[in-house]
């Protein structure tokens, strides 16, 4: 996530379409919709991706006091437009030191979500079945989300939201805790010149480093 395309489920360098493939190509993995580099977010950024997103861009509303919009990520190419987005926000743990809380939204086998939470495979699996664990609100409507083993770190969450999966990635693994209240999310896409108005910071550096740590 340092400054090339990578594949959103190893963090390897992703090689470009060219005479074999037409897609982007993880040796690894095989084609897969490349993640762009981690930069700096903005209000241009994030209007972009609202006209290339065939995905949401979730987006805790209103941010909770102190928060600011620390990261804007999105995987997909110029051909096929953006295929899953994530919009970080960062502020005071509520127990203690900062916080880091990412929304993923993603169309199913993209394997950003999973890569992040240090999945095997591309989308969650069997982490769906049983009990939910938390919840969020997206249009009033409770979005059940279950709790995914992996770095220990940090906190994920997984849940479904009108054809694409919905994660949460919170960072430290203490931060969680913030789902244990009805968080509201909105799209982005949805609130126009309002995201002219947000209050942006920079990328956090474990979201940086990618799967490099």
């Amino acid at each position: 996530m340092k400054g090339e395309r990578t594949c959103p489920r190893c963090g390897a360098p992703a090689r470009p379409p060219g005479a074999w493939s037409s897609r982007w190509v993880c040796s690894v993995h095989g084609e897969v919709y490349p993640l762009a580099p981690v930069t700096t977010p903005s209000a241009a950024l994030v209007h972009q991706l609202a006209r290339d997103s065939h995905v949401p861009l979730w987006l805790p509303w209103p941010l909770p006091r102190g928060w600011v919009v620390g990261a804007v990520i999105h995987a997909g190419d110029d051909a096929s437009g953006v295929r899953a987005s994530g919009i970080g926000i960062s502020g005071p743990n509520p127990m203690g030191g900062p916080g880091d809380l990412l929304l993923v939204a993603e169309e199913q086998g993209v394997g950003l979500g999973a890569g992040l939470a240090g999945l095997e495979g591309a989308d969650p699996g069997k982490a769906v079945e049983g009990e939910p664990q938390a919840k969020v609100q997206v249009h009033g409507r409770a979005v059940p989300m279950w709790f995914v083993e992996g770095p220990a770190d940090r906190a994920v969450y997984v849940g479904h939201w009108s054809g694409s999966w919905l994660w949460a990635i919170l960072y430290p693994q203490s931060a969680g805790v913030l789902l244990l209240e009805d968080v509201e999310v909105v799209d982005l896409r949805d609130l126009g010149h309002e995201a002219d108005l947000l209050p942006y910071g920079t990328p956090p550096p474990w979201l940086v480093q990618g799967y490099d740590q």
